[in-house]
């Protein structure tokens, strides 16, 4: 049975974080090398805190929602 996301760790890999945002690894690593979402790299490795990434989501909800205004 596939584990749950809510289930996880507080920190995700690539892998989970493309899974919880249904994007592509490839996305997901492009966006962190640019500085683009909540990442930090540990060696060779991107790791993302998950109640950074609900923010970020919620923070960019509320922009369009703004843009939308204007």
């Amino acid at each position: 049975m596939k584990k749950k996301l809510k289930d996880s760790p507080e920190i995700l890999t690539v892998k989970q974080l493309a899974d919880y945002l249904q994007m592509d690894e490839h996305t997901i690593y492009r966006l962190a090398k640019n500085g683009k979402i909540p990442a930090m790299k540990i060696g060779a490795e991107w790791r993302f805190k998950k109640t950074l990434i609900d923010k970020w989501i919620e923070d960019k909800c509320l922009e369009n929602v703004e843009k939308q205004k204007e």
